[in-house]
């Protein structure tokens, strides 16, 4: 009986279309084989004004990893660098 899936932390991406930092926070997470839920804001007004009074912020990507609000991709960076990132992706 394995439990690596219980390890895995509820990772949440609020994204848009055409948005390079959206797609390079998206490969950055691929490349840890993490997996995450995109919520494309720009398809739904109510999504963005919902990641807009959880984070206070109006940019996309806002990433959340289980409670944590990571930020956007220059944050999501400065974790991997920090090797903090990995901490939070294998707890």
């Amino acid at each position: 009986m394995s439990d690596t899936n219980m390890s895995q932390p509820k990772i949440i991406v609020y994204s848009g279309r055409f948005c390079g930092y959206c797609t390079a926070a998206e490969r950055l997470l691929q490349s840890k084989k993490a997996e995450y839920e995109l919520i494309k804001v720009d398809e739904d007004p109510a999504k963005f004004d919902h990641m807009m009074q959880i984070t206070g912020r109006r940019t996309i990507p806002q990433i959340f990893i289980d409670d944590f609000h990571v930020g956007g991709f220059d944050d999501l960076t400065a974790l991997n660098q920090s090797g903090k990132l990995d901490k939070l992706l294998n707890p």
